[in-house]
């Protein structure tokens, strides 16, 4: 049984919506070190569509840091719409496919980003781990992964480091 992490940035009111407008200024070494430890485990990615799209459009003829892990690995891109997928190593499969693709050998499943998905699998008690890294900055607005989940959800924290930015990374269970 193979384990599926997540890996979050999130502000400090909960919103994980376009972090690439918000989270630069509290980008550090310690953070790049966390964020390379979270990966580095992991041969294949689950994404969601939209995550994918934007992923798909960015990294493909890239060069610099990460981009051969991130081309190179084997993805998957849950989606009821999307018909195929043209990155490298990437297949299409349906929410139902996610519990095969973790019965799988293999070894961790990383999830970066793809908030709707993050949440369908907590939700159904599919997600191992929840990674997330707090920026003390409150947006005000966005979407945040625990709007109108419409249900409990005990957690429990496994870790939590404190960066020299402010930035919290918590891990937590089901």
């Amino acid at each position: 049984m193979r384990t599926i992490v997540a890996s979050l940035f999130t502000s400090l009111d909960g919103v994980t919506d376009e972090p690439g407008q918000w989270h630069f200024p509290y980008w550090s070494d310690e953070m790049a070190k966390d964020v390379d430890a979270t990966m580095s485990g992991a041969d294949t990615m689950l994404l969601g569509r939209k995550t994918y799209e934007g992923f798909a459009a960015s990294w493909p003829g890239r060069t610099d840091e990460g981009a051969e892990f991130m081309n190179n690995i084997t993805k998957y891109v849950v989606s009821t719409t999307l018909a195929k997928a043209d990155w490298n190593n990437t297949t299409v499969i349906t929410r139902d496919q996610v519990a095969d693709l973790k019965a799988q050998d293999g070894g961790t499943i990383m999830i970066s980003g793809s908030v709707s998905l993050v949440r369908s699998l907590l939700l159904a008690d599919q997600l191992d781990e929840l990674h997330l890294l707090v920026h003390p900055i409150v947006l005000g607005k966005g979407a945040r992964l625990f709007d109108d989940i419409g249900t409990e959800l005990p957690l429990t924290l496994t870790e939590s480091r404190t960066f020299g930015t402010g930035v919290l990374a918590l891990t937590y269970t089901r």
